[in-house]
């Protein structure tokens, strides 16, 4: 125990470990927050879907060698997630998420075997896909981007809490008392498209969607009001972040899959609780 702490203390002595710290657990926060809302207005597929268009404009961006993907990435994945809201009426729901999902991974993927010229392109886009160390190697400039975007989602969490109650539970009824729900969606669509981006070096776009909705889920388990659901699943996922980083990095093993299996184990603990609760 006394080598593990003394190996952590020297990892931290590095910048670039805090900076990852720092990053992973705001973007936890991020998708905690956020992630209640998707699940309880069925809207989890929307973070799938928005992950796999990130992965294909980052696919662009890498074959651009652009210094900054979030530069491309971001507006990219606001504007589809503007486009899903807003766009054909003839193609709703699931059939036009699952369009775009299956064309952004399929073009990504096309476009990075056509075009780069990196030795490993298999583990470029497994690194894309799956997270990688990649979250090691922010600096300075982006760790500020990614807490500035990161402050912002919360900001608009705690400043729009009971517009975003009231469309999430009963959208219609919000709309017929004056408030403007299409407008409040908008805003949530906008900050989980931020969010997926954010977390794209942490989790990788296939692993996104575990990072929103298994704190959700795993709250939903135990408690029932929507506070108290948004405060366990805040907790929850910030400390598989913070616990899923710190394993990476004594295992040697991938951060995002780490953390994804400790948010497993966590719905698994805490269906159990209530499951016993129920019966009790």
């Amino acid at each position: 125990m006394t080598e593990m702490l003394s190996q952590l203390t020297t990892y931290f002595g590095y910048p670039f470990v805090r900076y990852a710290f720092i990053v992973g657990i705001l973007v936890a926060l991020c998708s905690s927050l956020l992630g209640v809302t998707l699940v309880l207005k069925r809207y989890s597929l929307i973070g799938d879907g928005l992950s796999h268009v990130a992965f294909g404009a980052m696919a662009v961006a890498a074959v651009l060698k652009l210094t900054s993907t979030t530069a491309l990435t971001l507006p990219v994945t606001v504007g589809c997630a503007v486009l899903l809201l807003y766009g054909n009426k003839r193609i709703k729901g699931d059939a036009a998420i699952a369009m775009l999902s299956v064309s952004s991974l399929a073009l990504g993927y096309l476009i990075m075997n056509v075009f780069s010229r990196s030795a490993n392109l298999s583990g470029d886009v497994c690194s894309i896909l799956f997270g990688s160390f990649s979250i090691l190697t922010l600096d300075p400039a982006e760790v500020k981007l990614c807490a500035a975007l990161s402050f912002a989602a919360i900001a608009v969490f705690v400043v729009f809490y009971h517009r975003i109650f009231a469309v999430t539970f009963d959208e219609e009824f919000a709309a017929a008392t004056g408030m403007r729900a299409r407008l409040y969606n908008l805003v949530i669509a906008v900050v989980v498209a931020a969010v997926i981006v954010l977390a794209m070096n942490l989790v990788g776009s296939l692993l996104i969607s575990a990072l929103i909705v298994f704190p959700a889920l795993s709250a939903m388990r135990v408690f029932k009001s929507f506070l108290s659901v948004t405060i366990c699943a805040t907790v929850v996922s910030v400390v598989c972040a913070a616990v899923g980083i710190v394993v990476s990095i004594l295992a040697g093993t991938p951060v995002g899959s780490t953390i994804v299996a400790g948010n497993i184990a966590v719905f698994l603990v805490f269906a159990l609780i209530g499951r016993l609760r129920r019966t009790a």
